[in-house]
């Protein structure tokens, strides 16, 4: 369980309900524990093994293996293992934070996230390598959560890794979509769009996905290397087309999608022996921080999760959602995955960007707050999770010399809620289900 204590920043700590904000920031985190999730879908009798209704018979398998890829993948395979006891054999666990958790039959190699680097490339050919001797005795987990797109990547043939860096950075800096971004991954990589399940086969695959995406579809999460990919080759060349990169990118990458080579599609007798379990998600934990709310006695109201675009765009949407105050205090809660377009050169992410877009939307209101969360505890390239913004924050602003819509054109997010002590740091929360967004009236 989370401690609601770490989120007490300056505004928090001194307003008369931050307390109990932040107990509804942990309620949130606490629903998508990576471990609980395992151990909510997966429960052993004996040799019964019951996933999601589905019996598996260990006794069926000569070997019992897990591959294990994302920002959660270290909890969720000790929960696991915990699980199988003396029935796992080997699993091989790419995280994005070293580890002192020791088990003789791991191997932990962490890659790199947002970019990937040489050790994401290193994890690609350690999972490749392993997947060549299963047999159709054998049983693999797959564990798949947010950031496993980074942290494992096998390009084809002629593509290398520094191709693979720069269009990933050429797309987030046009502030392309997740979605997006995972579509060209799958037609470019070995393990992504159906690559490990077919790299495993003909054993038997079983994924338990913890979703990072807008309405998590299998496909896009960890850029779906267990699922059967719907995206063609033809989407690719829009994608290009629309943010105008044709001309930018790598001329390997052009080359390699001239070439035609399609991913494992839906119907594919590939998927036969492969199961995709969805274990976590935003709307469990925007739930749960609804639930909370309500006990603590505020009106909730769930915005959906599915909020996407530029982020500063987002907040101007959603601070229309404030409403003139009732008795009753009330807590909005938005979920999903925004995009921030890089035109500065200051250090920030979609959360804090958002943050910062709100201060002037909401200034000089009173009994309003908006606080930004990503529920991995790191908001981009930094070490914060999201901001705090009230009615005063402007002013506050104004008193230390700071202009709101400078920081914001320099997309400088980061040292602006530095500056006045209210950046949300939790530090890495070993789960990842996208952002949220609270806004308060009281």
């Amino acid at each position: 369980m989370i401690n609601p204590q770490i989120f007490l920043n300056t505004s928090l700590s001194n307003h008369k309900q931050g307390k109990q904000i932040a107990s509804i920031l942990a309620a949130a985190i606490d629903a998508v524990d990576p471990g609980e999730a395992i151990k909510r879908f997966a429960r052993r009798d004996e040799n019964k093994l019951t996933i999601a209704g589905q019996i598996y018979d260990l006794s069926d398998y000569q070997h019992i293996y897990l591959m294990a890829f994302g920002k959660a993948s270290l909890p969720m395979s000790i929960a696991l293992i915990d699980i199988l006891n003396d029935r796992f054999t080997q699993g091989w666990v790419v995280p994005k934070h070293a580890s002192s958790f020791k088990d003789s039959r791991l191997i932990i190699k962490p890659g790199s996230h947002p970019l990937p680097d040489e050790t994401s490339l290193q994890a690609g050919e350690m999972l490749l390598d392993a997947a060549e001797f299963f047999t159709e005795n054998d049983l693999v987990f797959c564990l798949i959560s947010g950031g496993g797109s980074a942290l494992i990547t096998a390009p084809y043939q002629g593509v290398s890794l520094a191709d693979m860096r720069e269009l990933t950075r050429q797309l987030l800096a046009c502030g392309a979509r997740i979605d997006e971004i995972n579509t060209l991954r799958r037609h470019l990589d070995q393990i992504k769009g159906g690559g490990l399940a077919k790299k495993i086969a003909p054993a038997t695959v079983v994924s338990l996905i913890l979703s990072d995406v807008v309405n998590s579809p299998l496909e896009a999460i960890a850029s779906g290397p267990t699922a059967p990919d719907q995206s063609t080759l033809q989407d690719v060349w829009h994608i290009l087309e629309k943010y105008h990169l044709i001309e930018k990118i790598p001329k390997s990458i052009l080359s390699h999608f001239q070439e035609k080579i399609e991913t494992p599609k839906p119907g594919d007798a590939l998927f036969s022996r492969v199961s995709n379990i969805l274990v976590g998600s935003n709307e469990i934990a925007s739930q749960a921080a609804a639930e909370k709310a309500q006990q603590l006695g505020f009106e909730t109201k769930i915005l959906g999760n599915d909020w996407q675009g530029e982020a500063r765009e987002v907040a101007k949407t959603l601070t229309q959602q404030l409403t003139t105050p009732s008795k009753t205090p009330l807590c909005m809660i938005a979920g999903g995955e925004t995009t921030v377009t890089l035109k500065g050169s200051g250090k920030g992410g979609r959360n804090l960007e958002l943050a910062l877009a709100a201060v002037p939307l909401l200034a000089g209101l009173k009994d309003v707050m908006l606080v930004t969360l990503a529920t991995d505890g790191e908001d981009g390239p930094t070490d914060a999770a999201g901001a705090v913004v009230t009615g005063e924050t402007a002013n506050k602003a104004k008193v230390l010399g700071l202009n709101p819509e400078g920081y914001l054109k320099n997309n400088d997010s980061y040292h602006f809620f530095a500056a006045l002590g209210d950046l949300l740091k939790p530090g890495p929360t070993g789960t990842n289900v996208n952002d949220l967004t609270f806004i308060f009236q009281f």
